[in-house]
């Protein structure tokens, strides 16, 4: 168990050190800025339930807040997004699948009280995602997953039109057993991730690097139906001027459900295991 322990916080600690070397070599050679913007706390449910050995029903639905306005670093001060996925999950084979469907977020605004910003604004999206599961080698699962969203987006400045952009995501994360030999039921595990965002639209102009996130947590599998899940994010994204950037730090805490609606004699495997 330590050894796994150790070399999972040594693969944190990598993602982490080469994202900051990187960003501060481009920082010193394009002569960019960036600053600490937002701190927050998301909270997220996700679900999956398998409908067929072909078919199921995929969910994500998130409660996000950000600091205060006038505290950077209470990380829950203000309202920020009511986030709801939903997709029809393909299952081609155990080591890819799909999913399509739309999304609805709720963006409320950075200011209020403010009368010169609306409450709450709508964004809705079409989405659709690739996932490539590499076979288990020893206690380590590697995914390679595609995400590409095509989003209808308004400012909460009132009067605000609706922007259209694409954003293209690409993200490697991993799933390492801590106490047990494989990731099944009363598993403690640790997982590291990173992704890169990029997007494109007639607004996109100077910034085409949206986002680049690490995230790392820690993991239970409470049993073949609940997995917790919790950690901690880092972002990095290009603002419109090109030459500034905005970090964040965000506490995250999900919830992990997975449900089986096939005839029980074909329930093979229980789907949340390594979620």
């Amino acid at each position: 168990m330590k050894t796994y322990l150790k070399i999972a916080i040594f693969c944190s600690f990598c993602l982490i050190f080469t994202a900051l070397h990187t960003c501060n070599v481009y920082r010193q050679q394009t002569g960019s800025v960036t600053n600490l913007t937002e701190t927050g706390n998301w909270n997220g449910l996700y679900l999956k339930v398998k409908l067929s050995d072909k078919f199921g029903y995929y969910g994500e639905h998130h409660y996000r807040r950000r600091n205060s306005q006038d505290n950077l670093y209470d990380f829950v001060g203000r309202m920020r997004q009511v986030y709801n996925r939903a997709g029809l999950n393909i299952f081609f084979n155990p080591y890819f699948e799909a999913v399509i469907g739309p999304t609805l977020v709720f963006n409320f605004t950075p200011r209020p009280g403010d009368e010169g910003f609306e409450k709450v604004t709508l964004e809705p999206r079409i989405w659709h995602q690739w996932l490539f599961i590499m076979p288990p080698m020893g206690r380590f699962k590697v995914y390679h997953q595609f995400r590409f969203e095509h989003r209808w987006k308004r400012d909460n400045n009132v009067g605000a039109e609706h922007d259209y952009t694409d954003r293209y995501r690409y993200k490697l994360f991993a799933y390492i057993s801590i106490n047990k030999k494989k990731i099944e039921e009363k598993t403690l595990f640790f997982s590291p991730s990173a992704e890169i965002f990029l997007h494109s639209g007639k607004s996109i102009v100077y910034h085409p690097f949206e986002d680049f996130r690490i995230y790392n947590g820690i993991g239970y599998v409470f049993n073949e139906k609940i997995t917790f899940f919790g950690g901690h994010m880092w972002t990095l994204g290009q603002d419109p001027s090109g030459f500034e950037y905005s970090m964040n730090h965000i506490i995250r805490l999900n919830i992990f459900v997975g449900l089986d609606a096939r005839p029980i004699d074909r329930r093979m495997p229980n789907i949340n295991i390594g979620y």
